[in-house]
């Protein structure tokens, strides 16, 4: 039998607590450690699954095979360099960091030192959207909606980088042409800073891409519906089913094909699971994460863009008081 491949999980807040759950159940995995700054949050995680509890990751590096980063965005970069620096194959939250020169410098610590780097794009892994990129063609339209509800977790960061950066990744993933422009819109509601926006991502082929993300709406509404030649489909991202129309037979005496709508049986599973799973199977067999590091910098680099459209919007400011007078 093969030995395990030892990993760690460094920020066990809110995401990284399930990481080492994940981990600490897989059959070839061994959970060496749980990192945290608070000495209490790592050691009742590690007490769970019997592993060490460390405030610092410090010698780490030569002890794993393998780690999971999902402490704050603001630290990727500090957190994650000593493990790319030596070759420790790294599976990184998203974003890849705050912003696109430190995005790139962690990707530039992966390739420089043969570390392979996964970034943690969740949807990726939605039996769903795994299943709408296989069909999906060429797409000529994408329409994408994430909202939400509002939750204190990640009001540090703007809606673009909490939510909509997982539907541009999505995007830049299905349609393979350059972008050639962006244009952006958002406003403030309820925190400082942006929290609903929607952008219009045009490509050179001709493909468009319209996005709409929200933390402060009634209640949970996400789908992507995708326009290709000759076909439809439609995914809701909770229940990962997918809706499929293309023209069928063309009816004796008719002019037109009827459309033919047919729901697409797909197999639910945990994204989280089904991504860390590939990641430990990258790691044994050396193989490219679905997710790359290039990957990741590309989506940052434009939820950045989105970000400098939404800022020059007077929209993206609070709005003043009888500002409008139509």
């Amino acid at each position: 039998m093969p030995k395990p491949i030892r990993v760690a999980v460094v920020g066990v807040g809110y995401l990284g607590r399930i990481h080492a759950k994940i981990y600490a159940n897989m059959d070839n995995v061994e959970l060496v450690a749980v990192v945290d700054a608070d000495p209490s949050v790592a050691a009742g995680i590690a007490a769970k699954h019997n592993c060490r509890a460390l405030t610092r990751t410090c010698g780490l590096e030569s002890q794993i095979d393998a780690v999971s980063i999902a402490v704050p965005t603001s630290l990727h970069l500090a957190v994650a360099r000593s493990f790319l620096e030596a070759g420790v194959p790294t599976l990184l939250e998203k974003p890849v960091a705050p912003s696109v020169a430190e995005s790139a410098e962690i990707v530039e610590l992966a390739k420089d030192n043969g570390a392979l780097l996964q970034i943690g794009h969740l949807e990726r892994f939605n039996a769903g959207v795994m299943k709408l990129a296989e069909l999906a063609g060429s797409p000529r339209f994408i329409e994408v909606h994430r909202l939400g509800e509002f939750v204190e977790r990640a009001t540090d960061v703007d809606v673009v980088t909490d939510l909509m950066i997982h539907d541009i990744d999505i995007v830049l993933s299905l349609i393979n042409s350059e972008l050639t422009h962006i244009s952006a819109t958002g406003t403030r509601v309820i925190t400082d800073h942006v929290d609903i926006a929607n952008t219009r991502l045009e490509f050179d082929n001709g493909a468009v891409a319209n996005v709409t993300a929200s933390r402060v709406s009634r209640s949970q509404f996400r789908r992507i519906r995708v326009f290709s030649h000759d076909l439809y489909l439609g995914l809701n991202f909770s229940d990962q089913q997918l809706e499929q129309v293309k023209p069928g037979k063309i009816k004796s005496g008719g002019k037109f094909p009827e459309l033919v709508h047919r729901n697409i049986e797909v197999t639910p599973q945990r994204p989280l699971n089904a991504e860390l799973a590939h990641f430990i199977d990258c790691v044994a067999h050396n193989k490219q994460p679905l997710v790359s590091g290039d990957d990741g910098l590309l989506a940052v680099k434009v939820a950045q863009r989105v970000r400098e459209k939404i800022a020059g919007s007077d929209f993206s400011r609070k709005p003043r008081r009888g500002a409008y007078q139509g």
